[in-house]
């Protein structure tokens, strides 16, 4: 080889070549082309060295598995097991034969191939892929069998040689060449032991233990340094909002607090913080996303300015919103997460937090963007089994209806509790139904309202424009009065309009959900609550329902299914109904008042009794406000009894009836019959009868005012005493002013 590359070399030199008709290449190229080239193979074999070192690794890894795998008693195979070819086995042959045997005696020749006939596994060749033994031995231990598996040789990576200047001396040319250092898969291999080597101290090792008061004491500069942390990235947020909304990430990146020592503390910290810097930052306006064509377009850089910060702040705000989201899943699902980093027994208290910053988020940013999605999150846990996340819940939406004038936000709350209670199949707390009591629908409101909305204003009289201006100046004025006096009616009937609008379509919902009960679910405990709204809203339904709806009411109260609370309410509703548009309706309500004047002795007398001031309410709708269509039998029959009724309550209630007595006493004129013994007609007063127009209550007095005015309680003495002399409104017997209202 030596030879013919003289011989070539020769050619080259001195043999004429061929005349090169393409442009020679400068020096320079030449130089730079053989830079690459030199580079581009030394990437090479540097690339070749790393697989060949790699290749070894997966090796020694196969191997260790291996190992692994017998200590569990599943040996299997590392390969397959393949017979070499015949011309690889005469390579080896030819190989052995140029080993330096001239050295080794005929003796020692002789023991080495007889130890390679039997071929045991220290003698023979670990390189060879062929098993030795062949037959298998019984009850070999597991130990035996991995040692029948053959290795495989760790081989290790082909280092790199050159080749240097050859040595001539008398016995010929000795060819000279020197190992080529690898420093970066050296170093690599380094790193990588001294990694596993760290990673090993730092398992074997444990870190060292701290006592109570330590621990304590860390945790408290930890939670110290989050403080810090929030609160001057809080207050850089508040005090520039337009150059610090990058913050924002910053801060909702510590809800993700990885420190289990500090992070309950700290997440729930990081959530009160963000949605006070929300309530703070939000704009009075929805934020809607720009279109393409807006985005186009130049704008100044104040307006692009303000375009990145409204941006960046929705996109943040909607962030937050999910991760709040997520907290109460993960809560509700008992969902615990990889990083073990919170327990289960801190994930409520967490949830509660998120809970407490929806609702704020809820009543705070009624304008804001995804008031929706809060309010589709709020709603079902108004249903929840936690009190406390349930009694929440219903505050907020009972104040948002309070606050809510025009009535956006009160629409969209009812519409999901609506799609709620009828999913539920009425399988809902009553309190979800009796945040309706809450809504602001009332005429008086809605007048007040438009009011507002539309304030007069004063106009210049006739003589005042003949005196101030000239007479080009007066007809412009008048033009320009006339123009708006027109944009201050279509304003206000528009605002009006829509608030009307917003309004009945509110109390179609409301109303659809207290049918759809009443006609399914008459025994649900959603009852009471229906009754009761009825009996607030009832002054407007459309009068086309009165008769149907008053029909259902009594059969409600003749099933005998009700409570007696259900049955008040029952009774409050049909007289609101009558009340109101119900005037010119030509309906008797007797059986309302012999169901009420039968009950009135099942009222509770102890200090439970929560029923008195419906009781209350029905006597003020039944009697005083319909004393046109109350006969004389029938007042007097209801003060006697009420009379009786106030022997047996607390004080509290005793005052309450006796007051209900002196309206009574004062708006129907004869009631002084009963302060006199002597009989006005024929006839016995029967007590037991449950009809109050035919007991006869004009043949008895109410000789339980003489008891009253010896009661405990001096207010109760005061009242029976006021009654006793004919409730008069001046002298001596008239009651005190405090008292008298």
């Amino acid at each position: 080889m030596k030879g013919l590359n003289v011989s070539v070399m020769w050619n080259f030199l001195f043999v004429p070549q061929r005349k090169n008709t393409k442009r020679v290449p400068s020096f320079r190229k030449l130089l730079r082309t053989s830079k690459i080239k030199l580079d581009n193979k030394l990437k090479n074999k540097q690339y070749k060295q790393q697989s060949a070192a790699k290749k070894y690794r997966k090796e020694q890894k196969k191997l260790r598995q291996a190992v692994r795998d017998a200590v569990r008693k599943k040996p299997f195979p590392l390969e397959d097991y393949k017979k070499k070819p015949v011309a690889e086995k005469q390579e080896e042959e030819e190989e052995d034969e140029a080993l330096p045997l001239d050295m080794m005696d005929e003796d020692d020749l002789k023991l080495m191939e007889d130890l390679a006939r039997k071929a045991s596994f220290l003698t023979r060749d670990i390189s060879s892929n062929e098993p030795v033994h062949i037959k298998k031995r019984k009850r070999d231990s597991v130990i035996e069998k991995y040692e029948k598996i053959p290795r495989r040789i760790n081989t290790e990576p082909e280092k790199e040689v050159i080749h240097l200047l050859p040595i001539k001396d008398k016995g010929g040319i000795i060819p000279q060449t020197m190992e080529k250092p690898v420093p970066d898969v050296a170093e690599d291999e380094e790193e990588d032991m001294e990694e596993m080597e760290v990673a090993e101290e730092l398992n074997e090792e444990p870190p060292p233990v701290l006592t109570p008061e330590e621990m304590a004491a860390q945790r408290k500069v930890k939670l110290q340094e989050r403080k810090m942390h929030i609160a001057a990235l809080a207050s850089a947020i508040l005090s520039d909002p337009e150059n610090n909304i990058k913050k924002l990430k910053e801060l909702r990146a510590m809800l993700m607090e990885q420190d289990p020592n500090v992070a309950v503390i700290v997440r729930k910290l990081v959530m009160v913080s963000l949605m006070e810097v929300f309530k703070d930052i939000a704009p009075s306006y929805k934020i809607r996303p720009l279109t393409e064509a807006e985005k186009a377009t130049k704008v100044k850089k104040e307006t692009q300015k303000l375009r990145e910060f409204e941006e960046g702040l929705v996109s943040q705000y909607k962030f937050y919103l999910e991760n709040l989201e997520q907290t109460i899943k993960d809560w509700k699902q008992r969902k615990l997460k990889k990083s073990n980093v919170v327990s289960l027994k801190a994930y409520k208290g967490l949830a509660e937090i998120a809970v407490k910053c929806l609702c704020e988020l809820l009543v705070a940013l009624p304008h804001f963007n995804f008031h929706n999605n809060i309010i589709v999150l709020i709603v079902p846990l108004m249903n929840d089994a936690s009190k406390t996340i349930s009694e929440l819940c219903c505050e907020a939406v009972k104040k948002l209806f309070k606050q809510d004038k025009l009535g956006f936000a009160s629409l969209g709350v009812v519409k999901v509790v609506s799609g709620l209670v009828k999913g539920r199949s009425y399988n809902v707390r009553p309190e979800v139904l009796k945040v309706f009591l809450h809504l602001r629908i009332k005429e008086v409101e809605l007048k007040k309202d438009s009011e507002d909305i539309a304030p007069k204003k004063k106009f210049l009289t006739f003589k005042e424009k003949r005196k101030h201006l000239s007479r080009m100046q007066r007809k412009w004025k008048k033009a320009e009065e006339k123009l708006e006096r027109e944009l201050l009616e279509a304003e206000a009937s528009e605002s009006k309009e829509k608030k009307l609008k917003l309004h009945t379509e509110t109390l179609n919902i409301v109303f659809l959900t207290y049918f759809r009960i009443l006609k399914r679910a008459r025994k649900s405990p959603l009852l009471p609550a229906v009754l009761e709204g009825l009996a607030k809203f009832a002054h407007l339904i459309n009068v086309e329902f009165f008769d149907d709806l008053l029909l259902v009411l009594h059969s409600l109260i003749a099933s005998d299914d009700l409570s007696y609370r259900e049955s008040l309410h029952c009774i409050l509703s049909a007289f609101q109904i009558l009340s109101g548009q119900g005037d010119v309706l030509n309906i008797d309500p007797m059986k309302f008042y012999t169901h009420l004047y039968k009950t009135l002795f099942s009222l509770h007398a102890g200090s439970t009794n929560d029923d008195i001031e419906i009781v209350l309410q029905c006597l003020d709708v039944m009697l005083a406000k319909r004393r046109k269509q109350v006969s004389q039998q029938r007042a007097l029959a209801f003060m006697k009894r009420l009379s009786t009724l106030a022997l047996h309550v607390l004080p509290h209630s005793s005052i309450g009836i006796l007051a209900t007595n002196r309206i009574l006493m004062q708006t129907f004129p004869k009631m002084d019959l009963l302060l006199d013994n002597e009989s006005q007609g024929s006839g016995v007063y029967l007590p037991e009868l449950d009809e109050p127009e035919h007991c006869n209550a004009q043949n008895t007095a109410v000789w339980e005012l003489h008891l009253l005015q010896r009661h405990y309680h001096p207010t109760v003495q005061k009242f029976a005493a006021h009654l006793a002399v004919g409730a008069p409104a001046e002298g001596s017997g008239a009651l005190s002013l405090d008292l008298s209202r």
